[in-house]
């Protein structure tokens, strides 16, 4: 086993951790690590000591593995981070804090041992196994090492960044060891099968990518970059960002990668992509140390302006405020808190104490460029720290209180540990050092706590060990002096309904110092009255703005389809709103309208007028000769042909629509009632001459008046049937015009209708037939040769008229039959009474018996 284990790279990784192999089974009696533990960078004794990991370097020294001899222990280099010194300090601090109280674990004194991963995966799988096997080098049992290993640390806090931790979380997992990390945000750590002793105070990556992507959607960027570590957190809090976006319709131009350590080669390409790039909007799901690489590449050849979006990690790290380029940079961080106590803890910190500590001692000579044991290691400087050293002159993160966000996480980890072990050891106000418990009772009182701490914040765990997520929306607002700084803009509270978690409470300054929000998109709006048409081959962003097609319209901007009015409206011009179509119908005021009304009261007044020649020659032969009676019935009833054109004048309505067809059947057939009346007159009054005939008394004046009331009766109970069954009713015709109604009279029914027409026409045939027949008979004044010329024009007007009135138009279709009605009205007016009234009125002479008789030669007329 030793054998396997000295040649596989991840058996050197074993016993760079100090893991004891199954060789010592072989031994019982003395089990030995292989490698030296690796020693804490700050360390107290306690009753308890709890373990604490942060990534207060950024990189290990790496040696070549030569497989010839033990892996050289992974030692910690480069600069110093300042600010997770303060997190590792914050611990500190808040240990001393609990071992004041009285109210928790009173009478206990909690120690802490706290290292130094250097953000490496190597660092951490050591530190794991550490804190789970002890730092003992030699064990002397009579029982199997394996079963005699105790863990040496109730509890551990940390790591910061999310693939160390995760490294430490499935070695601590399979020992129970409880873990509890105050900036691993990655969403992965939230899976209780792979993690089932991981917990946070910070909240999961899940809730910051979804509430990162409704920011973006928010404020209307459509064309971003994303760029992200190559580590479990940048992959994992990058993929749930891009699912989020892709739910948000948001389009990714790019998405590049970058870790660190990686070649320089990649991170100028990187820096590239992002150079030549035209989405104006960069994501970045980086750790503070990616980023400041990525930030002082780009420094080189300064992109064009760019509107950064960053995650809590470098969002509020006072570090990058140096890097101008970021101005108005916006992303979520964790809310500013306020420990009491805490500045003035970090202030007490002596050139005696930081001896005690290699971590300090660093802080100090990196500090100060003084050399605390003759010789630094750190500062590259020989002289030696007089004790002039003034610590509160210090300008860096170590000190900078005025924001605390993840410090604040620390501190609520350290006292969530701290009331787990409470919950086991004490018994209202005792509590006994003495009693004995395994991590997982820990892990089990992990999931129960449920507390406020000093400075008044919840802290409780759900079932994946995970926090409430609640976020400050940071912006980096210019300062007066031209600095940057953090600016609370808003909030992210996963805990309120859905749609509402996202607020903003002032306004946001964006890049350059501009208050407008600046543009990212791939194509720009389409405004109302356009659809959006993907282009082929390129994401849903960049789009064609397509005109809405004829009767369709969108009324906001960015309309993926159009919609269609409905059949009563159509479209402005600009395709954004439907409005109310123009009714149209033969109106009072129309032009056509008062022509046609000028001739129909015309020719109604003519009617009057002649009836007034006739009553006033009512005695003379020529109104005697052509039937007085009927003559003034007929123009009576062309009065009214004429006056019923008027009812088709106006805005159909449900009584209008009945009147004017019923009226026009019945007037008409009135009208050629008597005009027939009269033809069968003339042609029984010259039956009635020939010898031995008595005709003319069946068709007197009783016979007459009976044959034009029975004619009218039957158009009367054929009108009463149509309206008795389906009348007319006014109709919206919206078919004939796509952007305007026409307002008519449907027929109802079609059968009665052309029923109605149908028996004029049959009576104007018969009509025309029997005046034809009688055209000849021997008379100076022949009145069926004037019937058959008006029968004449009454045919051609409506066989003209049906397809007239078939084909035109709107409120053409009915001026075209008010035309035909004034038509045929005149027609028969002018042909049938002109010729006698010009007798009376011109020629009295020839108003005589013997004239009429043909007893006195007729002139032309």
């Amino acid at each position: 086993m030793q054998f396997i284990l000295s040649f596989l790279p991840f058996g050197s990784l074993l016993l760079m951790a100090g893991f004891r192999p199954a060789a010592c089974k072989l031994n019982p009696v003395s089990c030995r690590l292989w490698t030296e533990p690796q020693q804490p960078g700050i360390f107290m004794n306690g009753d308890f000591v709890i373990g604490g990991v942060f990534s207060i370097h950024l990189y290990t020294r790496s040696d070549q593995i030569t497989y010839t001899s033990l892996p050289p222990q992974p030692q910690c280099s480069g600069s110093m981070d300042f600010r997770e010194l303060r997190f590792a300090r914050a611990m500190e601090f808040t240990i001393h804090e609990i071992n004041n109280r009285t109210d928790l674990l009173p009478g206990i004194m909690l120690g802490f041992e706290i290292h130094d991963s250097c953000s490496a995966v190597p660092m951490a799988i050591k530190l794991g196994f550490q804190f789970a096997n002890g730092k003992d080098a030699v064990f002397n049992d009579s029982e199997l090492c394996v079963e005699s290993a105790a863990a040496a640390v109730p509890a551990v806090i940390g790591d910061s960044p999310s693939t160390p931790s995760i490294s430490m979380a499935r070695i601590l997992g399979l020992f129970r060891i409880p873990q509890v990390s105050p900036y691993a945000t990655c969403a992965c750590l939230s899976d209780k099968r792979q993690y089932p002793a991981f917990f946070r105070t910070i909240p999961s990556d899940h809730h910051q990518a979804a509430a990162l992507a409704r920011m973006v959607k928010y404020f209307g960027w459509t064309w971003i970059g994303a760029v992200r570590s190559d580590s479990d957190y940048g992959n994992n809090g990058m993929a749930s960002f891009l699912k989020a976006a892709q739910e948000e319709g948001i389009c990714v131009e790019y998405s590049e990668a970058y870790y660190r350590t990686q070649p320089r080669s990649k991170l100028e390409r990187v820096a590239n992509v992002i150079r030549r790039s035209t989405a104006r909007v960069v994501v970045a799901f980086l750790a503070s140390g990616d980023m400041r690489f990525l930030l002082e590449e780009l420094a080189r050849d300064p992109p064009p302006p760019l509107q950064w979006i960053g995650s809590e990690t470098w969002i509020t790290d006072p570090e990058f405020l140096k890097f101008n380029m970021c101005s108005g940079a916006v992303g979520f961080g964790i809310p500013q808190s306020v420990i009491p106590g805490l500045r003035e803890f970090l202030l007490e910190l002596t050139p005696a104490q930081a001896l005690k500590s290699p971590l300090l001692t660093e802080f100090w000579e990196r500090s100060f460029s003084c050399s605390l044991k003759g010789q630094s290691d750190f500062s590259g400087s020989a002289r030696e720290c007089d004790g002039s050293e003034d610590i509160s002159a210090l300008k860096n993160p170590y000190l900078d209180t005025s924001q605390l966000r993840i410090t604040n996480m620390v501190y609520k980890a350290t006292y969530a540990i701290a009331h787990a072990i409470h919950s086991i050891i004490c018994k209202d106000t005792q509590c006994d050092k003495t009693i004995k418990f395994a991590p997982w009772q820990i892990l089990n009182q992990l999931k129960k706590v449920n507390f406020t701490t000093k400075n008044g914040y919840r802290v409780t765990f759900d079932s994946n060990g995970d926090p409430v997520a609640v976020y400050e929306l940071i912006n980096w607002q210019i300062k007066k002096d031209g600095g940057l700084n953090f600016v609370t803009v808003g909030n992210y509270d996963s805990s309120k309904p859905r749609g509402q978690e996202f607020s903003i409470s002032r306004p946001v300054n964006w890049v350059g110092g501009q208050t407008e929000v600046p543009v990212s998109v791939c194509s720009e709006s389409c405004p109302p009255g356009t659809r959006k048409a993907v282009q082929k081959g390129k994401p849903i962003c960049c789009y064609d703005c397509i005109p809405c097609a004829e009767g369709e319209i969108s009324n906001s901007t960015d309309s993926l389809g159009c919609e269609r009015c409905s059949p009563e409206f159509w479209p402005n011009t600009k395709q954004d709103s439907c409005l109310p179509k123009p009714v149209e119908f033969l109106s009072w005021d129309d032009t056509l309208s008062i022509i046609l009304t000028a001739f129909s009261v015309a020719g109604a007044f003519m009617a009057v007028c002649v009836a007034v020649v006739f009553f006033k020659h009512r005695t003379s032969p020529i109104v005697r000769a052509n039937n007085s009676e009927l003559s003034f019935l007929l123009l009576f009833s062309l009065t009214l042909c004429f006056l019923c054109s008027l009812t088709f004048i106006g805005r159909p309505s449900e009584w209008s629509c009945m009147l004017r067809h019923t009226a026009f059947g019945i007037t008409f057939v009135l009208c050629i009632s008597c005009v027939l009346g009269k033809t069968i007159v003339v042609l029984m009054a010259f039956r009635a001459t020939l010898p031995g005939s008595n005709v003319m008394k069946w068709f007197g004046p009783p016979q007459q008046r009976l044959s034009v009331l029975a004619f009218t009766l039957i158009q009367v109970l054929i009108c009463i049937l149509w309206l008795k069954i389906s009348p007319p009713f006014p109709l919206k015709n919206l078919m004939h015009y796509k952007e305007r109604i026409i307002l008519e009279c449907g027929l109802g029914s079609a059968i009665g209708f052309w029923a109605v027409l149908g028996y004029i026409g049959l009576l104007a045939l018969l009509c025309f037939v029997l005046a034809f027949l009688a055209r000849k008979l021997p008379d100076n004044f022949n009145e069926a040769k004037f019937i058959t010329f008006s029968m004449l024009i009454f045919s051609a007007v409506w066989i003209t008229f049906i397809p007239a009135y078939v084909s035109s138009p709107g409120k053409f279709t009915v001026a075209v039959e008010i035309f035909a009605i004034l038509a045929s009205s005149f027609g028969m007016i002018i042909c049938i009474f002109a010729p006698k009234c010009f007798i009376i009125v011109c020629r009295p002479e020839q108003n005589t018996k013997k004239h009429l008789m043909g007893k006195v030669p007729s002139k032309a007329l």
